[in-house]
């Protein structure tokens, strides 16, 4: 079931989180996917089905890492959904030109909370505007209750069926920030709330979307590029956008990874590369401060050769300082030279490719903080779309350090090359 909506704020991390665990619970294997560039929703999804997320993208990954990924859970799950991003038809490769090229049913979710009969016309829209997609039903949001309901439900046009109902009830509702959701790990009553809406669920056992098989993916070149290659990953409340696709390559190409925090480690892991993720160093500012010890180790890594890769909050954290919307600054690591100011706004947004040394790859940008540097860029990304503002690549030594986020699977062998212990090193694996 490929989970979408009409436009963004329409509910549909609460009610796929709802789907997932009430399925779950009743137990069946399921698996969750999110579509589009997302690190914060799929913390949520996880924790509801009890199954890695994955990002289903046909810019950044492409058509055959999508149907690897999906034709690879099909193999040992009962239900598969995709929550979809933004609008059914927003962006040029949309939620619908994914769920029509892989033939997955579409439920779309609208927010039924001040509207009646107009819930009937702005479904009759969602199901005609591309008359050949898998349009399969509705699931009505936000309802004031079983009348409202009905009201909404008769709205709706022949051929267009119900999937459900939730009530309108804040204690399902999931904390925001700037960035998005709150991270999982940070809402402590997250657990609840998922059972709380998974139990509010309506009318879901009453019809189901037709099954979908999903055809083999072409066999994949193998690689061991960075063949025991030790690669420290920081994680923890700070640094946490991670793509499980980025770490499943990593391992896919050789390397052998460990975890370390930022924020509680004194030492860095015995590693000859270090992967920095994004997250929110802004709101640990004290305690990154005081880490002299690990800032420390961060520094010695680096005058002894060994790569970096640093991605937005990863390298604001390496920046000689970095100031949160309130004014208040923290000393951060001081690999590069330059600080970061937090802004109340959006700096930058989009899908990103980048042409690096290693080779290009594909990403995507999305922060909320001005950088100052006096390094000069080696590269600048481009956008998806004309005309969007690029991100500044910058290296100094081994250390790559951007705002843009990568997506490895977008190109393997760059990203042997950029965590390879010295230059073109363990490359003729990947030949």
């Amino acid at each position: 079931m490929f989970v979408s909506a009409p436009a963004s704020g329409q509910g549909k991390t609460t009610v796929t989180a709802a789907l997932a665990h009430y399925h779950h619970r009743r137990g069946l294997r399921v698996r969750v996917f999110k579509t589009g560039p997302d690190f914060l929703d799929p913390m949520i999804l996880e924790r509801a089905s009890g199954a890695p997320v994955y990002q289903l993208d046909l810019w950044m990954g492409g058509e055959d890492h999508c149907r690897q990924l999906l034709y690879e859970a099909a193999g040992d799950a009962d239900l598969i959904l995709v929550e979809g991003v933004m609008g059914l038809f927003d962006g040029d490769r949309s939620s619908a030109d994914l769920a029509a090229l892989f033939g997955i049913p579409i439920v779309a979710v609208i927010d039924g909370g001040a509207m009646a009969q107009t819930f009937g016309a702005l479904a009759h829209g969602l199901a005609t505007y591309r008359p050949e997609l898998p349009f399969a039903g509705v699931f009505a949001n936000r309802v004031a209750g079983e009348r409202h309901y009905e009201m909404l439900a008769e709205s709706l046009p022949p051929g267009v069926r119900s999937f459900g109902w939730l009530a309108r009830d804040a204690d399902i509702a999931l904390p925001e920030r700037h960035l998005g959701l709150v991270q999982a790990a940070e809402v402590d009553d997250l657990d609840a709330r998922i059972a709380r809406a998974a139990a509010a669920l309506n009318g879901v056992d009453e019809v189901m979307p037709p099954r979908v098989a999903f055809s083999a993916p072409a066999p994949r070149l193998q690689a061991q590029g960075l063949a025991g290659v030790r690669i420290a990953v920081g994680r923890d409340a700070a640094f946490a956008f991670l793509y499980r696709a980025n770490l499943d390559l990593l391992r896919e190409l050789g390397a052998v990874l460990t975890f370390f925090s930022p924020l509680t480690d004194g030492t860095l892991p015995d590693a000859d590369a270090l992967y920095l993720p994004g997250g929110y160093p802004e709101l640990h500012l004290d305690q990154l401060a005081a880490n002299s010890a690990l800032k420390a180790a961060l520094r010695a890594h680096h005058t002894a050769g060994k790569p970096i890769v640093a991605e937005c909050g990863g390298m604001l954290y390496l920046l000689e300082s970095l100031t949160d919307a309130q004014g208040k600054s923290g000393e951060m690591v001081g690999l590069l030279p330059g600080q970061a100011t937090m802004l109340t706004r959006l700096a930058n947004l989009g899908l990103h490719g980048v042409e690096l040394p290693e080779g290009s790859l594909r990403g995507h940008t999305f922060h909320y903080s001005r950088l100052e540097c006096a390094l000069e860029p080696i590269a600048a990304s481009v956008g998806a779309r004309a005309g969007r503002r690029g991100e500044a690549v910058y290296r100094l030594g081994r250390l790559h350090a951007s705002y843009l986020h990568l997506y490895f699977p977008s190109n393997p062998a760059a990203v042997a090359r950029l965590f390879a212990p010295l230059p073109g090193e363990s490359l003729a694996r990947l030949s």
